[in-house]
């Protein structure tokens, strides 16, 4: 059984849902069921017999896009377990980039993220090589970068909120640096953050890194790790948007990419492409009545 729910643009719904259905069955998946989650729900399920998840989630993108949507093969059922990225995904900036402007070199440091990003670039090399462009920058610049450019993402605190108060442990698990990510998540609410750590010598970056570095390995052992602490049959939720992410998403049993590069939204088995991160809450069922701010 395949069950995917999606939220998408109420216009001509239902013409689109018949046009889906009729695509679903030409391709031997037939519909079974598709109805909203509630009266008052903008959440369409839709219920099919078959394994043909592909399928499924190519139907959908030509039928509902842009729409934001997780598809399983089972029950979907609110995480015991949220681990997530930081930049780009629970904050709307990349960190490097913006703290780049105060050494005035935003373009070169920008362009090395984003073939990054785009998994054109061995990660840690291209880490290792923008940190380094950075050595000299007062650490103090990171602070008012951190005070006067990062912003939260529209929806990330009740997200993670939300989702504790529902027994949901939380970490916030990041290529980029505690220098942000620990703020960042003592104002979000996360409970674990795992990230890179920037060296500093008498106030000043040095332009290295102590200790291991958080790569794409890093976040899906995080996410093992931290389940197997729970127990067997743990439901786990990944978010994230860049390559380093997919080994994560891949893993979850919700892996989903939040206005995410093509190859890190091809490898999830949930996106968002239209709303904000509390979409999340209504695709697993939580009434808004129920969200925590």
């Amino acid at each position: 059984m395949l069950i995917a729910r999606l939220i998408a643009d109420p216009s001509d719904l239902e013409t689109r849902l018949d046009a889906a259905s009729a695509a679903l069955a030409d391709a031997g998946l037939p519909l079974a069921d598709a109805h909203l989650l509630d009266a008052s729900s903008d959440v369409l399920q839709l219920e099919l017999p078959g394994d043909d998840m592909a399928v499924l989630r190519k139907v959908i993108d030509a039928h509902f896009t842009p729409s934001d949507a997780i598809i399983a093969r089972d029950e979907i059922r609110v995480p015991q377990l949220f681990v997530s990225d930081m930049d780009s995904t629970m904050i709307g900036q990349e960190c490097i980039d913006e703290l780049a402007d105060f050494a005035n070199l935003k373009p070169q440091i920008a362009a090395i993220t984003e073939r990054a990003m785009q998994g054109e670039l061995d990660f840690e090399s291209a880490l290792r090589e923008r940190v380094m462009l950075l050595r000299n920058l007062s650490e103090g610049a990171i602070f008012e970068c951190l005070d006067t450019r990062i912003k939260p993402m529209a929806g990330a605190k009740t997200l993670v909120e939300t989702l504790k108060s529902k027994g949901c442990r939380t970490v916030l698990v990041t290529g980029g640096f505690h220098h942000f990510a620990d703020p960042i998540a003592a104002q979000l609410g996360f409970e674990r953050v795992v990230g890179n750590r920037l060296e500093v010598t008498n106030g000043a970056l040095t332009g290295g890194l102590v200790g291991g570095i958080t790569d794409s390995g890093v976040k899906k052992t995080v996410l093992l790790e931290e389940a197997d602490e729970l127990g067997e049959g743990i439901v786990t939720l990944a978010t994230g948007d860049g390559a380093n992410d997919i080994p994560m998403l891949q893993e979850a049993t919700y892996g989903v990419a939040y206005h995410a590069k093509p190859k890190a939204r091809d490898a999830a088995n949930g996106w968002i492409d239209r709303g904000d991160l509390t979409v999340l809450l209504k695709l697993f069922g939580i009434p808004e009545t129920e969200w925590v701010s």
